[in-house]
């Protein structure tokens, strides 16, 4: 068996590497999906495309669009979602990439810190499994995988 995961949370900081590199230490079946992780690439993929844009908010909505789309079909094409709360960077795309993942019956794993519980305390009683480490997300990833 092999699984497609989706890799929701903020594309700063080497977290996906760090839980791609310890999946792949546990022998894990697992590929992984995530959004575009070139924070440039994704602000300006719509003007790319498109062209330039007369205002800073239609390029907003241009890019958001085509990231939309990328999203849509990656998680669609996943079989669970991991979604990764931080305290450091807003986590709007995380929350909607979550949400996004339960309306399609996607099965979510949470990580967060503690300090975070209360905020996303709706959004928890959604999700299948809530952890506060990538190694605990991890751990029921590799449960999945027992005989």
């Amino acid at each position: 068996m092999e699984l497609n995961v989706y890799l929701a949370g903020h594309i700063h900081g080497e977290w996906r590497k760090e839980l791609k590199e310890k999946a792949k230490a546990m022998n894990l079946s697992v590929n992984f999906f995530s959004p575009m992780e070139e924070h440039d690439r994704s602000d300006y993929i719509g003007e790319e495309i498109i062209g330039e844009q007369p205002t800073p908010l239609q390029r907003d909505a241009v890019s958001a669009s085509i990231n939309n789309f990328r999203t849509q079909l990656l998680l669609e094409k996943s079989d669970a979602v991991i979604a990764l709360f931080g305290d450091k960077y807003k986590q709007w795309n995380t929350a909607m990439d979550a949400s996004a993942a339960i309306s399609k019956n996607k099965p979510l794993i949470l990580i967060r810190p503690q300090s975070l519980h209360h905020p996303l305390k709706e959004l928890e009683n959604k999700a299948q499994v809530t952890v506060e480490t990538i190694d605990q997300a991890l751990q029921v990833l590799s449960y999945v995988f027992e005989n």
